[in-house]
């Protein structure tokens, strides 16, 4: 039988995605610059990313007042529900700044601290995932499913590297000792898109070190309901860590590797 709650979150998580996906498009100024940084000069929020995260916080307490929120541009509140909203407004903002496609919206609902709902808005592509725990995953009206699993050799694997210099140089590292083990490596620019990506079948695999629970609340579960795993290092869950997601024959053997590279290092 279909929870009611998750069917509202999901309801509710889809249309706050929508709305401040549509502002992201179609508001976007062309004189578009930095607001402020973060953990360092280019790790950068636009005005857009404040406006997004505000209208959709906005958007799920008007309708559910005693919810918490974890947001990235700050939005911070534990709630009384036992129900908390993750919410990146805007999951690849450098693309965003310079014109390029790959950007998403990403909300997530947490009941009792586990994932239950994950939406991730992708405007510029035109599509939009989501996720109910045990309900599978889903772009639009289409069920995706994880590619079936071939060799790590043969194996096309998504990573991202983040914006402090002493890790983006490792990371640097164990990306250029990773792809001589694998079909090839891609680089989109976010996290969020890069795990619904693995969802769908466009990649056998993605990896990370330095995310935050708002880049991958939504989209890992969504991996895990298309069929996909996702983990840490070996035996720990997905966290800033480390985050792998995977087909289940690819997911093993790439952890492995990147516990032999040390990639969970600065």
């Amino acid at each position: 039988m279909t929870d009611p709650l998750l069917t509202e979150l999901l309801d509710l998580g889809l249309e706050a995605a929508r709305r401040a996906g549509a502002l992201l498009r179609d508001g976007r100024p062309d004189d578009l610059a930095v607001a402020k940084t973060k953990s360092s000069p280019i790790d950068v929020v636009t005005e857009m990313d404040i406006a997004a995260e505000k209208l959709i916080t906005g958007f799920l307490a008007e309708h559910r007042p005693h919810d918490g929120f974890l947001g990235e541009e700050g939005a911070s509140s534990p709630g009384t529900s036992g129900i908390r909203w993750v919410i990146d407004p805007l999951d690849g903002t450098v693309n965003y700044l310079y014109g390029l496609p790959t950007w998403a919206v990403s909300i997530a609902a947490e009941r009792d601290g586990e994932t239950v709902v994950g939406v991730v808005d992708v405007p510029m592509r035109g599509e939009t995932y989501r996720a109910v725990l045990g309900g599978g995953a889903y772009a639009g009206e289409r069920r995706l499913a994880a590619r079936p699993s071939p060799e790590l050799d043969q194996a096309l694997v998504g990573t991202g590297f983040g914006y402090i210099q002493s890790r983006r140089a490792h990371q640097a590292d164990v990306a250029q000792r990773v792809i001589p083990r694998v079909r090839d490596i891609r680089r989109g620019g976010s996290a969020a898109i890069d795990l619904c990506d693995v969802a769908a079948g466009r990649l056998d695999a993605y990896y990370e070190r330095g995310l935050n629970p708002w880049d991958l609340a939504a989209g890992a579960l969504i991996a895990r309901e298309a069929g996909a795993l996702t983990g840490g290092r070996p035996g720990e869950p997905e966290s800033g860590e480390l985050t792998v997601a995977a087909s289940p024959g690819v997911f093993a053997p790439l952890q492995e590797l990147l516990e032999e590279l040390g990639a969970w290092h600065d």
